[in-house]
């Protein structure tokens, strides 16, 4: 037996350190080559580690949370080098610079998935005598939670998750035949687990649970928490009457063919940009270390998009260039991408103005916090329908609130007030929007 290192690899240009916001194994996990082992996340992206051997997992560099910096032990492996035709040493180091023979230990820590001893393996499999292989050592223990009661349980997997996360055994569940669903669990749940009834909405005491702020989540909150440190911000809300835009809408939408079905963001994205040459100081980034401004002659409009690692900011590239349709191509697009983290780094960065919008959760009014070091970020509410006077007589009109926060080292409040009513004037006449 041997044992090698699997050494963080270079992952991106300029890094130097990667954050572990994942394990997919654990000591004593027998590995084959390629599978997944870790999420390792840099200043840029998320990153899946693979192994390059097949072995059982001696030892792992660290806890969820931990920093790994680049060439330091991630996995080590055990492997079995005889039963390789060349030896694995150069197989790994010629097709992976990053695995190396262990020269060290790792430092022995403690924690889930982590062993306590440096020195030896955790696994449940007997210990087989030397220059004897075991078959039973290099089979995986099957999971006890299957058993063969269960296993004859029909079921979705989307019913299976379900049971799994709320530790309720399928096989206890009474169904009509032997498959199980979501109304036969919804029933179980709601009679107590077979205790008695219990009210649908009954609220059960749950403990306390300490969550570990990692990965997107804390980068997030270091952003956040920097950006309202260090910038003194102000917003500035005006309510806007989109009740022409809206009827341009619907009959854009009724006759788009094949086309992306459009929304109320590309066409607050067109104001913004048809604006934005009058109001330079807006679409602007401060290096406030350097004490300079950079007034950007190109619109790359972030996109705040929220995902289930946390939010993200694709970036639509010049999208003073681009109309409605191509707008509302993109926007799905880079949605889309950034909700399964498919996203590219250069879609996640570089952006001069940013976009925040909740859709029909917009509320009455927001007060978004600036992306840094941008100088200002736009905030679209939801549309509502109330009475309004037109003259002596009271017409039905959709209304949306618009809100803007801006850097007020950079843009004063005048500046902020008259670029939202120029943002005004070409919503509240659509028409304008496309006039030259």
């Amino acid at each position: 037996m041997a044992r090698f290192t699997f050494r963080l690899p270079d992952i991106g240009e300029g890094i130097a350190e990667a954050e572990i916001v994942a394990w997919h194994i654990k000591v004593g996990d027998r590995v084959s080559e390629d599978q997944q082992v870790a999420d390792m996340m840099t200043d840029k992206a998320t990153v899946e580690m693979e192994s390059p051997v097949s072995g059982v997992v001696v030892e792992l560099a660290g806890e969820v949370g931990d920093q790994v910096a680049i060439g330091s032990a991630l996995v080590v492996i055990e492997t079995d080098a005889e039963a390789a035709e060349t030896p694995v040493e150069e197989q790994v180091e010629a097709e992976n610079p990053g695995v190396e023979e262990v020269a060290t230990p790792l430092p022995a820590r403690e924690g889930p998935g982590v062993s306590a001893s440096a020195s030896e393996p955790t696994t449940s499999a007997p210990k087989a005598d030397a220059g004897a292989s075991s078959p039973a050592a290099s089979e995986p223990t099957p999971s006890p939670s299957l058993s063969g009661r269960e296993e004859k349980i029909l079921a979705s997997p989307a019913v299976r998750a379900r049971a799994k996360d709320l530790g309720v055994d399928l096989a206890a569940v009474k169904a009509d035949g032997n498959h199980v669903r979501h109304a036969d669990l919804d029933a179980y749940l709601r009679y107590g687990q077979g205790q008695g009834y219990q009210p649908p909405h009954a609220s059960r005491a749950r403990e306390d649970a300490a969550v570990k702020v990692i990965g997107m989540r804390r980068r997030i909150a270091e952003n956040m928490a920097a950006s309202k440190r260090q910038i003194p911000h102000f917003t500035y809300v005006d309510e806007i009457d989109v009740t022409a835009l809206e009827a341009m809408r619907g009959d854009l939408n009724a006759n788009r063919g094949n086309r992306p079905k459009l929304t109320m963001l590309p066409f607050l994205i067109v104001a913004i940009c048809r604006t934005i040459p009058d109001f330079p100081m807006l679409n602007a980034r401060y290096d406030d270390e350097a004490g300079v401004v950079t007034r950007h002659g190109r619109v790359h409009l972030g996109m705040a998009t929220q995902t289930d690692a946390g939010l993200m900011v694709p970036v639509i590239r010049d999208a003073q260039d681009k109309n409605v349709w191509q707008l509302a191509t993109e926007i799905t697009r880079l949605a889309e991408a950034a909700r399964t983290g498919k996203a590219k780094s250069e879609e996640l960065s570089g952006s001069t103005l940013t976009v925040t919008s909740l859709g029909p959760l917009g509320g009455i009014a927001t007060t978004p916090v600036i992306n840094r070091p941008e100088v200002a970020i736009i905030g679209p509410n939801k549309i509502v329908e109330r009475p309004m006077f037109h003259g002596d007589d009271i017409v039905r009109a959709k209304l949306m609130n618009l809100s803007i926060s801006c850097d007020h080292r950079v843009v004063d409040g005048w500046d902020a007030a008259s670029y939202v009513q120029a943002v005004r004037k070409l919503l509240e006449t659509p028409v304008l929007l496309f006039a030259d």
